[in-house]
């Protein structure tokens, strides 16, 4: 991604949030969502929740969409659509307020997409990996305060799918140059280095940093846990990989309502990349009482992990050199594991 964009819509967040401030797991990676031909069900699942009743689906097919929690976070949430060639334009659907699929979202989860708005289609260019979506005019209308949280959950919902890494928007036919209430640019296509959730600390400038996308937990008042990104800008590296560890031990920020994945003290030893797999080796202090790791942890590592590494799709990791790591949920990760294929999976 070219420098300027990401200074471009970190500026105008800024902007946005100043604006704003006075207003009331593991066999196939998360972009194994197929549009054409569209999936044939779910993978292992990051964390779950069970749908609300209504109607059955058939013909059921898992994706994952976007949608706002309680705490003001885009969090992904895997839900079940009746299977089509057209799947994308289905998990936009989904994320539009009123939409029946709605209903399946856990406690506190609302749509981001404006109430009354229709996908009226989506057009992928596949040698460009361009998705061109158009919506109604209802789309412009929204809260300001939600405007990057808008182009945040289409963007990671359409690039969950392997043939799309760019996103393009039109209103009625005609292509956006900014969004209308905030002035966001879209002068050119949105992709992943948008960022989701941005969090700047404190002593880090824009112009000096790193972003780093790092997956903590969230809780509804079901007692549902889930996973959230946070793009944290940390201070420039080319080190990538060891920032997303050093970054999950550190922890989210408390005040806003996420908590740790990983065991007090944990300690990053070692981590190295070759070709397509990244091996991480953490101290014993990474494990519990019993010996074993939080699964929380280990499923936030490999998430985070394959979420920055580019290339890299499976994770190694090992405890004190050693590959025999068991989970709290008895899961085993002597042999490297890949992206789930769908994250917080709702139950039918």
């Amino acid at each position: 991604m070219k420098p300027y964009r990401w200074t471009r819509w970190v500026a105008v967040t800024g902007i946005v949030m100043l604006l704003t401030s006075g207003c009331s797991i593991l066999e196939k990676k998360e972009h194994s969502q197929s549009i054409d031909p569209p999936p044939t069900g779910a993978g292992a699942n990051a964390g779950e929740a069970k749908a609300v009743s209504g109607s059955m689906i058939q013909n059921p097919s898992s994706i994952t969409i976007y949608a706002k929690d309680t705490n003001g976070f885009i969090a992904p949430v895997g839900i079940n659509v009746e299977k089509s060639v057209e799947v994308a334009k289905k998990a936009l659907e989904s994320m539009v307020d009123g939409s029946a699929s709605a209903k399946q979202l856990p406690v506190g989860f609302t749509p981001i997409i404006s109430k009354g708005t229709t996908v009226k289609g989506i057009n992928i260019v596949k040698d460009q990996k361009l998705a061109i979506v158009d919506f109604s005019k209802a789309f412009t209308d929204y809260n300001v305060q939600d405007e990057r949280k808008i182009l945040e959950a289409i963007t990671w919902t359409l690039t969950g799918f392997p043939s799309v890494e760019k996103v393009q928007l039109r209103v009625e036919g005609k292509a956006l140059k900014e969004m209308p209430q905030g002035g966001t640019p879209l002068d050119e296509p949105l992709t992943r280095a948008l960022g989701i959730n941005l969090e700047k600390p404190e002593g880090v400038e824009y112009g000096q940093s790193t972003p780093v996308t790092v997956y903590f937990l969230g809780q509804n008042h079901d007692n549902y846990k889930y996973y959230v990104p946070v793009t944290r800008m940390v201070k420039r590296t080319d080190n990538v990989a060891k920032a997303v560890i050093e970054q999950l031990i550190v922890g989210p920020d408390q005040k806003k309502g996420l908590a740790a994945v990983m065991t007090p003290g944990a300690e990053l030893k070692k981590i190295q990349k070759a070709e397509n797999l990244i091996t991480v080796d953490f101290s014993e202090k990474v494990l519990g009482p019993d010996k074993k790791a939080p699964a929380e942890a280990l499923n936030a590592v490999v998430l985070s992990l394959t979420e920055n590494a580019g290339s890299a799709t499976k994770v190694q990791i090992t405890v004190n050199g050693e590959a025999k790591v068991t989970t709290s949920e008895n899961q085993s990760y002597s042999k490297p594991v890949s992206r789930p294929s769908n994250i917080n999976q709702i139950k039918l």
